[in-house]
């Protein structure tokens, strides 16, 4: 696992948004932000969730968040110019955006592999993560060494058959993420990585692997660490470097370094 110990007021006064913030990674990427100082903005489609996880941060007396609804899979450009807008607005800023949100699809042969689905996947998977990082670059570069999480997996670094879109999206994230690296490499201080969380007791896991004994996987609490050093300033010099969170140490992968 990932080894890294943080400060308390790791990331006092950052403005963080969490992408897919109601359940598994997010909500604990959420609260964990939170608990460290931030004051996180909520981004999900599912409005009782982002309120369960608003209400848990507001009884644990930490910076107040923000709840932010939106469905990625039917968002297009006008939907994160508008985000963007209201967040200048609201804070003027941002100094962190983690890509949580992603979807599975189905686990079959490419040759059977249905349209409509693999659209779907690359849409939520790809397509918002590019639009909404392209839209929130501006504020990020304002913002305090602002860092980009990319979510990565382990099929998006070898593919393996039957994952199909998912997999496919994984790999173009990981380039999405060196891109926009080299990019911002000399030209601002927001730095950009992604993070395989590996597996992990989450829905997503529990859909893909459904024989498989939860309890034998690590919580979303466990693989915090990597999540807080990457957005915290312990980490300001390091950019477009691919994170594993169940290895110890550093990136086993290191793509680039800006």
């Amino acid at each position: 696992m990932f080894s890294y110990q943080s400060a308390e007021d790791l990331l006092n006064d950052k403005v963080i948004l969490i992408t897919g913030a109601g359940t598994g990674i997010g909500r604990v990427a959420a609260l964990t932000y939170a608990r460290h100082g931030a004051t996180v903005i909520l981004l999900g489609r599912n409005i009782k969730k982002l309120e369960a996880v608003y209400d848990e941060i507001e009884q644990n007396h930490w910076p107040m968040p923000a709840i932010y609804p939106l469905n990625l899979e039917s968002a297009r450009d006008a939907d994160f110019v508008r985000l963007a807008e209201t967040i200048e607005q609201e804070f003027g800023r941002l100094d962190g955006l983690l890509h949580n949100a992603s979807v599975l699809g189905v686990l079959k042969p490419i040759s059977q592999y249905p349209t409509s689905e693999w659209m779907q996947i690359m849409q939520v998977n790809l397509n918002a993560v590019f639009m909404l990082t392209r839209e929130l670059l501006p504020l990020l570069r304002q913002g305090d060494r602002a860092s980009v999480i990319f979510t990565s997996s382990g099929v998006g670094h070898k593919g393996r058959a039957h994952w199909g879109a998912y997999s496919v999206s994984k790999f173009a994230t990981e380039g999405l993420m060196q891109i926009i690296a080299d990019e911002e490499d000399g030209i601002s201080d927001v730095r950009i990585n992604s993070v395989n969380p590996g597996g992990t007791r989450t829905a997503m896991r529990a859909a893909a692997f459904p024989g498989e004994d939860p309890d034998s996987l690590p919580t979303p609490e466990a693989i915090m660490p990597v999540y807080l050093y990457l957005m915290g300033d312990d980490s300001a010099h390091v950019s477009g470097q691919a994170f594993h969170a169940q290895v110890p140490g550093q990136p086993s992968l290191a793509t680039c370094t800006g």
